[in-house]
């Protein structure tokens, strides 16, 4: 453009359509069929987009790449979904935010917000969700008058923005606007209050991303790839509450497969005391092609639970969360359970019994595979520094860093035993825990 002032040829050069074609395509992913639409030239085009986005040229391929995959997969698995979404804000709109809140919004998120202005506070949530008993949590993504509505100046949660919110379990997730109370700036995170601490503003912090743009697109990039299953027209997944499929979990006894895959959840999870909340999807299947007479039904289970400190403790019951299913030929049996350890990494393995169902004498075992479960990066509280301790990071030893504040209490476990009894516990600012029950080890 400031070429085309130097000379004649130059000038003409700078209004050659194919060369703003390219970058119409580059930066803001207008298509021919748009083109036409518009009935503009690709430089017109160009240079109207750019007055209007010019300010978010390095984010804006990324984050409407992002938006139109999202929205073409959910288009054709969870539809009713794609209703729930905002349309886009104007620049005068988030300036006013801004305004609002006394501090500047990240431009990364500014530009996610000129193309769709969060969702509805609705169910089932854009960023996930999960079911486990009666413990359940769905989180939409806030729109941007609801996220200022809940902007923090409160010690533990200075100038934090929530970017979600459950309507089950009040837990948010915060983006940290500024580089306060150990928290660097922009950083996304579940808070986790510090029972142990005896500063009420005390909270640890679960790390769920470093920036607004690599937080949305990893996720996107999960959804769209099949990284997260969809269960009855949800994303069954977050940023942390999603299962993840490792292959290598994986084992077949004859014509039954057993695949698993794991999840930590952080609305369960404490860090002082250490209480790891994780639970498993596990998949059994009998092969399409097995003989008729090969159906048989699961007759109890073992396992094997080994935690960090490699203390190892023995679990054997009846059946899998309360049910012995039947597995025949092409046949799939799921379900979901849960375990927690007092370490911030452990391992399960073990095996299934089955029963034959035309040999009724016949028992068997079927391998489950072993599957790791650790905890996801975490930063503790800097309150507790006024006692002189220092605290750990899933890297190494950090002075503690002061987050949130959260006014119920954890009680102290210890690692996970087969029971069906836990509390069930918020995330949630001034909001008390319920009581719940999810079966263990199943």
């Amino acid at each position: 453009s400031s070429c085309c002032y130097l000379s004649r040829r130059l000038n003409q050069l700078s209004n050659h359509d194919p060369l703003w074609r390219r970058h119409c395509k580059k930066y803001w992913l207008i298509s021919e069929e748009e083109k036409s639409q518009r009935n503009q030239s690709w430089k017109a085009i160009f240079i109207s987009t750019y007055r209007d986005l010019g300010r978010y040229i390095q984010y804006y391929a990324t984050l409407k790449k992002a938006w139109d995959d999202l929205e073409k997969y959910l288009g054709q698995r969870c539809p009713r979904m794609i209703g729930s979404l905002k349309e886009s804000v104007r620049e005068e709109d988030l300036d006013a935010v801004e305004a609002q809140i006394g501090c500047k919004l990240p431009e990364d998120y500014r530009c996610s917000f000129r193309i769709h202005n969060g969702q509805k506070l609705v169910v089932p949530g854009l960023m996930g969700s999960m079911a486990l008993s009666n413990h359940y949590r769905s989180e939409d993504l806030l729109d941007i008058d609801t996220a200022a509505g809940g902007f923090q100046q409160r010690l533990g949660l200075k100038q934090c923005l929530p970017l979600t919110f459950c309507i089950h379990t009040g837990l948010s997730q915060y983006m940290a606007l500024e580089s306060v109370e150990g928290r660097n700036k922009y950083e996304i995170f579940y808070q986790c209050p510090d029972q142990m601490a005896r500063n009420p503003s005390a909270i640890d912090m679960f790390i769920t991303g470093t920036s607004y743009l690599e937080w949305f697109t990893s996720y996107v990039n999960k959804v769209v790839t099949g990284g997260y299953p969809i269960i009855r027209d949800q994303i069954f997944s977050s940023p942390f509450c999603r299962y993840v499929h490792d292959k290598e979990c994986v084992a077949t006894t004859g014509d039954i497969t057993v695949s698993v895959s794991t999840s930590f959840l952080p609305e369960l999870s404490s860090v002082h005391p250490p209480h790891y909340f994780f639970t498993y999807r596990i998949r059994i299947e009998m092969s399409k092609d097995a003989l008729p007479e090969k159906a048989c039904q699961l007759d109890s289970r073992y396992w094997r639970i080994i935690n960090a400190k490699g203390d190892v403790e023995e679990v054997q019951g009846p059946g899998v969360v309360g049910e012995f299913p039947i597995i025949g030929p092409g046949r799939v049996y799921e379900y979901t359970s849960c375990t927690t350890f007092s370490t911030t990494s452990g391992y399960m393995e073990g095996y299934y019994t089955f029963r034959c169902l035309y040999y009724k004498e016949k028992f068997f075992n079927v391998t489950i595979p072993r599957f790791h479960m650790v905890c996801p990066t975490f930063k503790v509280s800097t309150a507790r520094m006024v006692s002189g301790d220092f605290c750990w990071t899933q890297s190494g030893c950090v002075l503690c860093q002061e987050t949130s504040h959260n006014e119920y209490a954890v009680d102290e476990d210890e690692d996970s035993t087969d029971t069906d009894e836990y509390e069930e516990r918020r995330r949630v600012l001034d909001i008390p825990a319920p009581s719940g029950r999810c079966p263990r080890h199943t």
